[in-house]
């Protein structure tokens, strides 16, 4: 069990259930109770596998493989690619499907987003580009 991790899980599990507390006594509003239980459950969850990979030799032994398999690198890649082209697609239906509506801030925020992930796109391959 690495105590980066231990201390992580510990940070995010407080901070969520400060952000949960203050939101019932009505300090904060309602947006950051849902922000504290979802912050308290990352932190239980990184616990609770930082646990196992301290109990558990075969699944520390599992974890590691993944980890520096290539074909899971490559799929893990590939699937990020994925998740980027349908992210393009969606976000330029939903700016032609907004605009249809007359919801001009919906349409210009996910036409931003699309125009974002183009500048990210082309920045990254420029850089991997002098990289490799």
């Amino acid at each position: 069990m690495k105590k980066k991790d231990v201390i992580f899980g510990v940070i995010w599990l407080l901070l969520g259930l400060v952000f949960a507390v203050l939101s019932c006594l009505e300090t904060l509003d309602e947006f950051w109770s849902g922000m504290g239980s979802a912050l308290m459950v990352v932190g239980i969850v990184r616990l609770l596998r930082s646990y196992r990979l301290s109990r558990s030799e075969t699944y520390r032994e599992k974890r590691e493989v993944a980890e520096t398999d290539e074909r899971f690198h490559f799929i893990r890649n590939k699937a990020w690619a994925w998740a980027g082209y349908l992210f393009i697609i969606i976000c330029a239906l939903s700016t032609i499907v907004f605009k249809l509506l007359n919801q001009d801030l919906l349409c210009m925020a996910s036409g931003g987003a699309v125009c974002l992930m183009l500048v990210l796109f082309w920045v990254s391959f420029f850089i991997l580009k002098k990289k490799y």
